[in-house]
């Protein structure tokens, strides 16, 4: 473990610590309501060269030791691999001084807009729309169970210019003539038959891509968070603590070069349907695509995202909201019970139409 260097944000009315308010640009304090306003500082956000970075020497993420928190409220220490949390004892919002020789720095946030009384309101929409969900299902919909966490995720952005080879097949008819046999007599017909003709073709494809985004956290299904987007990366702002404080925030665990493989896989694959494009034709065919990915730059972003978790049937489920526009994705239980009487009331309404007819049919 090592001691951490950290920011408590104590409040100017009260004394106790502020907390960012979502949805706003103040630090609000829970106790006295006292707002302090949060002063940008002009910086913008910055892109880091990807090949030069992955040059450096660099401690791997997971040989770093846990953060050592010692709260200035109450003086206990609280252990954590988070950049932010709370004193497990007084609660008070505890944001680490991140050390860039040890780990990249964030260089944007996207903050909280979400505040948690809308949580709810979000939940109870999702849950009305889940088939078959046990009647327990609706306790996810306490926004007390929900906490809000910033995530870490990789952007990457890229100039690349490609070259492929493939075919390009075009669509010709032809006349076949066959023969068949209509009322015992052979009788000869002609019919059209599709059939491709296959040129072989190479070229060059062009793309800017822009704020790739890849999930920086393992501790959160990759599908729950890609159906959390699209996410409004435009709106986000330089990194600073401020808006971390009163939210925890979790350190990322898959390396920057790990992110950069998930993304180039993303990339090729936008890239081979510019290929398929430039070949045109009805159908095509790439055999070979060799892509110079120039101007490689990256940052480490965080994304808000409100976490609640229920239990049901010995099995703990997790919901996701987007701290941002509120979009709900997560796990779900079924419920035997309904589906069991849907089973029955399906089978009863199929005997019910089936003796209607049978009745009817036999006056």
């Amino acid at each position: 473990m090592t001691a951490v260097s950290q920011t408590q944000y104590p409040c100017a009315g009260c004394g106790a610590s502020v907390e960012f308010a979502p949805g706003t640009s103040v630090l609000r304090c829970p106790y006295c309501g006292f707002e302090t306003p949060l002063q940008g500082d002009g910086r913008a956000v910055r892109e880091h060269d990807f090949r030069a970075f992955a040059a450096l020497p660099r401690k791997p993420v997971a040989t770093l030791a846990p953060h050592v928190f010692t709260c200035r409220n109450c003086g206990a220490q609280t252990s954590s691999d988070r950049i932010s949390d709370r004193c497990q004892f007084c609660g008070a919002p505890l944001v680490a001084t991140t050390d860039a020789a040890d780990q990249v720095v964030p260089e944007a946030v996207l903050p909280f807009a979400v505040e948690k009384s809308a949580v709810r309101e979000h939940l109870k929409g999702w849950v009305k729309t889940r088939w078959f969900a046990p009647s327990q299902l609706k306790k996810v919909t306490e926004a007390e169970t929900a906490h809000s966490t910033y995530l870490p995720h990789w952007t990457f952005d890229s100039s690349t210019w490609s070259y492929y080879n493939g075919q390009r097949g075009d669509y010709y008819y032809v006349t076949e003539t066959y023969t068949e046999t209509v009322n015992g007599e052979s009788q000869t017909r002609t019919r059209q038959v599709r059939k491709t003709r296959w040129t072989s073709v190479s070229g060059q494809v062009s793309r800017a891509f822009d704020d790739v985004l890849v999930a920086g956290t393992t501790h959160v299904t990759p599908k729950h968070l890609d159906a959390l987007e699209p996410w409004p990366l435009g709106a986000a702002e330089p990194y600073r603590p401020e808006f971390l404080a009163g939210h925890e925030t979790l350190r990322y665990d898959v390396e920057p070069e790990a992110g950069f493989g998930v993304a180039r896989g993303r990339m090729d694959d936008q890239i081979r349907d510019d290929c398929r494009r430039d070949i045109g034709g009805d159908e095509q065919r790439v055999h070979e695509v060799n892509t110079d990915y120039r101007d490689l730059t990256f940052k480490l972003m965080l994304l808000p995202v409100w976490i609640a978790a229920y239990l049901y049937a010995g099995k703990t489920y997790t919901v996701l909201v987007n701290g941002r526009t509120g979009e709900v994705a997560g796990e779900r239980p079924y419920s035997k019970v309904k589906i069991a009487a849907a089973i029955v009331a399906a089978l009863a309404l199929i005997t019910a139409i089936i003796l209607f007819f049978v009745l009817r049919n036999q006056r």
